[in-house]
Parts: structure tokens; C-alpha cells; sequence
């Protein structure tokens, strides 16, 4: 389309807002041995290398006591519990009993997930906290209108006025403090990564831990099994309805869309029906996706030339076409850019979308894939070089419509993300086709593939399921995909059924009459 028809538009903010960059602090000298009175050094700790440490601690730990601590500060000390748990009361003078102060988010969205919380003599409550300076930046970081927020039931602050009114639940803790600020700053440091509270813990980790290697990743692949057969299970009711392919489609798009963004990429591959015609190319393609996903830029960037010429030929596609879409866009509202890895944007995993549609034999690929698997000593790598596309102009040197073109091409998809998509969509689908046909020989195949499948990317629940259920260990221990998704189908199948106490979970129940015959044969 010509270049007038990309007309600038304001740009927004993410949702999220943007958290405070830090204090404004002055430098502090080295202090002298812990000889003077206002030292802010514990006075056991005069060690050369205690001074180094404190020297070495960013400014915004050695300011004055009327400075507020940084962010990062409180949300150590809400994690493990450095304040008066039995004096602690809301702006309204509620009184509040953390049964459970949650696990740490290291994601976009609450500080802390799944805490559990007693407000009075209520009874206590499963929600998230989150975690800030001042009880304003609820809405100056646009929390209230971010959904991602909807379930917190508790807002953790550092101090706040009695007259201030707040939309939640609010917490000061300024004056809730079990030590000096000084001194809980010395000991916990900035961002220090200590080993979990003990209620971080499962209950089932002490019968885990009594299991050898081979239990643990026996009873993770039995685990691992139902997680298969249940996604099977899940393609083949909607193959029922719209057919094989289709559902193949719904599935690859959701696991496109990452957690963020499950439902707008489901969204567009329903619709596939009336967006897609065979023949149709990968440019024609992406225009499509990129406008019925409301993410096409209406200006250009006016900073990179290529990102510039691909927005134009791709709207000049999308102009004919937007009209007969009119009731379908989607709304850029539905979409979640925080948190997402600038490779995963939805943009770009669009595009391979485009180019696996473009050739119009995906299913196929995949058949023949399992068909020739008798010779296949690396089915990954196979796969990985089948469904690899061809170099594309603009997207094999850019994450994103607005990123700055990249110094080196890089591959469209990867093995750490093919993995994802292998057992998560591909290998289920597979497997089920082969159950529906009665081939036993390709449904062995397929499940010797899945138990073998080299394991996928570390991520954040995966890390909290080690440190919950299996004492923090290392990924390594986890041997393989198919174990990383057993254990992802345990915390599914119990943790998410419990709260952060393990409220009436069988699980640690059962693992542990698991540990004892274990151990008594």
C-alpha cells in the first residue's frame, strides 16, 4: 500500500507500567572497624572481606533510614519473613496471619504466587502479593488495570499514611520489622539468592528424596505417560469435530503462543477456515496473520529501512484483504508483550506459521517423518531439518516489526523450541493417528521417541517444581524431556490442586508408601 496509508498512531505503554528505576543515594565512604556507634556493619563482621562486601553493596543499602529500601530489598525480606508475623495489620486495621508468603515470580505479573493469607478471623485465602515502595504505585504501574493482577489479595508496601485509601489490601511493613533495616540489607544483600524458607518445601520431598534415580525417573516417565495420552486424547476429540489437520493447527498455534498468548494464536487458527487458501504464499500468509492478530503497525519505524520496506509490502497486501476480515481482528488488547523473550514475540512466530501454511504439507512432513523413522538414529535433528524454513527476507534478520535488524541471520526455529512443539503437539498428534489407525508399530515408535527425546529449555516452573519437590536439585537430574514433562503433569495434578501448605494433598501420601516399598525391596 502506498506509504500514506500507514498512518501514525499514539503509541501505549505496556500494561504492566514501568516499574521505578531505583533512589536517588549519595556515595558513602569505606567504613572504619566497627569501633564508632552508628556503624552500620554488625560489629561481628570486621573481616577485610566484610568491608569489601559492604563497600561493594549498591548505594540504595547504605542510605539513610528515611530513604525508602529498594524494591528488591523488600521483596527478600517478604520472602523469608523478616518481620513480626504477629503483629502485622492492613492500612485498615485488619489483622493479617501469612499461613504462606507464596514463591517468588520471575516473571511479568505479581511478585509472589499462591500465597496463603488470613485476613481477621476469615477463613484464609489462596491469592498472589505484590510487592512496592508505596501504596500509589498500585496505579501508577497500572496494576488496577491489568488483569495479570486480578488475584492479588494482599499488596505488601513499605509504608503509607493512614488517611491513603487503597483499591486492595494493603500491608506496610516499615514498622513490622524483626531487625534494623541496615542490618537485614547487610545480611540479605541486593537481589541475594539464598536457599528457600523451609515452608518453601513440599511435604512429599522427604519420601522424593528417599527414592533412587531409577524410581524418581520411572514414576516421572508413568507421569509423563498420562501427559501423553491426555494431549492425545485432547487432539483427537477435536480432530472429531474439524478434522485432523485442523486440530494439528489449533494445537501448533497455542504452543506458538507460549503461556502468554495461548488463547489470541487459538483464536487465529480457528478462524483458519476462512483465512487460509492453499496457494496462497508466505508473504500473503503473514499479512494475513500479522492483520487478523490487530498486530500490524499503523506507522512506520522510521528508523530502519528494512523493517520500513517489509511494513509496506505487507500492508499493501493486507489493505485488499482487511475489509472481508472486518468482524474477525483481533483487538492488540488480548495480546502479552512483558515477559516475552524478543525470539517468542508473537509476531515472529507467526511468520513461521506462514511458511509451514505456505507449503501446505505439514501433516504430511510429520508422517513421513515417523514412517522413515526406522533409519532415523536423531528423529530431533531429522525433524528439526524438515520443518526448518528457507531463509526469509526480513525475518531471519529480525525478532520483531520494531527490533533493530539483527547482526547475524538466525534460524526461524531452533531445537530447544522444536522440542516444545514436538511433545507437546507433534508426538501427541502422531501418536494418536496411530491409535485411531490400529498400528501398533508407529505407536511404539512414537512412544520410544518421546521417552528418548533429548529435554527441552529450563524454564521457571520447572525450577520451582525442583526446589518444592525434589530439594532444589539441578536440571541435570532431570534427565530428558519426557521426565520434564512428568514432573510438569505432577504439579498439575496435585500441587495445582493444593495451596502452598499441601492442604489436603494425597500426593505426599502416596509417594511415600511409593518410597517405603521401594526401599524395602
Amino acid at each position: 500500500m502506498p506509504s500514506s496509508h500507514i498512518q501514525p498512531t499514539a503509541r501505549t505503554e505496556s500494561s504492566l507500567g514501568a516499574r521505578s528505576a531505583g533512589h536517588t543515594v549519595r556515595d558513602l565512604t569505606l567504613p572504619e572497624p566497627c569501633i564508632k556507634s552508628n556503624c552500620k556493619v554488625p560489629a561481628t563482621q570486621v573481616s577485610t572481606y566484610a568491608q569489601w562486601r559492604h563497600a561493594a553493596a549498591p548505594a540504595a543499602l547504605h542510605d539513610s533510614a528515611d530513604a525508602p529500601p529498594p524494591e528488591q530489598l523488600l521483596q527478600v525480606i517478604w520472602q523469608y519473613q523478616r518481620i513480626v508475623r504477629d503483629q502485622l495489620k492492613t492500612l485498615d486495621g485488619e489483622a493479617v496471619k501469612v499461613l504462606h508468603p507464596g514463591f517468588k515470580n520471575c516473571e511479568a505479573g505479581p511478585d509472589f504466587k499462591r500465597a496463603v493469607i488470613q485476613f481477621g478471623t476469615a477463613a484464609p485465602v489462596s491469592g498472589d502479593v505484590e510487592i512496592d515502595v508505596h501504596p500509589a504505585c498500585w496505579r501508577t504501574h497500572n496494576h488496577h488495570a491489568n488483569p495479570a493482577y486480578r488475584n492479588v489479595v494482599l499488596h505488601v508496601v513499605w509504608d503509607a499514611t493512614p488517611e491513603y485509601r487503597p483499591e486492595v489490601r494493603t500491608l506496610p511493613i516499615r514498622h513490622a520489622l524483626d531487625s534494623p533495616l541496615h542490618e537485614l540489607s547487610w545480611w540479605l544483600g541486593h537481589k541475594v539468592e539464598l536457599a528457600p524458607p523451609q515452608n518453601y518445601f513440599g511435604l512429599c520431598r522427604p519420601a522424593l528424596a528417599r527414592l533412587d534415580r531409577s524410581a524418581l525417573t520411572k514414576l516421572l516417565h508413568q507421569a509423563a505417560q498420562f501427559r501423553l495420552e491426555a494431549k492425545a486424547a485432547q487432539l483427537r476429540a477435536r480432530a472429531r469435530q474439524a478434522g485432523w489437520e485442523q486440530a494439528l493447527w489449533e494445537a501448533l498455534f497455542r504452543a506458538l503462543g507460549y503461556k502468554q498468548n495461548v488463547w489470541p494464536m487459538h483464536r487465529l487458527a480457528e478462524l483458519k477456515p476462512r483465512w487460509y487458501a492453499p496457494g496462497l504464499s508466505s508473504i500473503e500468509l503473514q499479512a494475513r496473520l500479522l492483520g487478523l492478530a490487530g498486530l500490524l503497525p499503523h506507522e512506520l519505524t522510521r528508523r530502519y529501512g528494512t523493517a520500513d520496506a517489509y511494513l509496506r509490502r505487507v500492508w499493501d497486501i493486507w489493505w485488499r484483504d482487511r475489509d472481508q476480515f472486518s468482524d474477525c481482528i483481533l483487538p492488540r488488547a488480548v495480546w502479552q508483550f512483558a515477559g516475552v523473550r524478543p525470539s517468542n514475540h508473537p509476531q515472529r512466530r507467526l511468520a513461521l506459521a506462514a511458511h509451514w501454511l505456505s507449503a501446505g504439507d505439514l501433516a504430511l512432513r510429520l508422517e513421513r517423518w515417523l514412517a522413515g523413522g526406522a533409519s532415523t538414529a536423531q528423529p530431533a535433528h531429522v525433524l528439526l531439518e524438515s520443518l526448518q524454513p528457507g531463509p526469509d527476507e526480513f525475518w531471519s534478520v529480525h525478532w520483531t516489526l520494531r527490533s533493530r535488524p539483527l547482526r547475524r541471520p538466525q534460524p526461524l526455529i531452533g531445537l530447544p523450541r522444536l522440542t516444545d512443539l514436538a511433545v507437546n503437539v507433534f508426538l501427541p498428534w502422531l501418536w494418536s493417528r496411530a491409535v485411531e489407525g490400529n498400528n501398533d508399530a508407529l505407536r511404539d515408535r512414537v512412544q520410544r521417541w518421546y521417552f528418548s527425546w533429548p529435554a527441552g529449555e529450563d524454564n521457571a516452573l520447572l525450577r520451582l517444581a525442583r526446589q518444592r519437590l525434589l530439594a532444589g536439585a539441578p536440571p541435570g537430574c532431570i534427565n530428558g524431556a519426557a521426565a520434564q514433562q512428568g514432573l510438569l503433569q505432577l504439579v498439575h495434578d496435585f500441587c495445582d490442586q493444593s495451596d502452598a501448605l499441601c492442604s489436603n494433598c494425597r500426593f505426599p501420601q502416596l509417594v511415600s508408601g511409593l518410597a517405603a516399598r521401594h526401599v524395602g525391596t
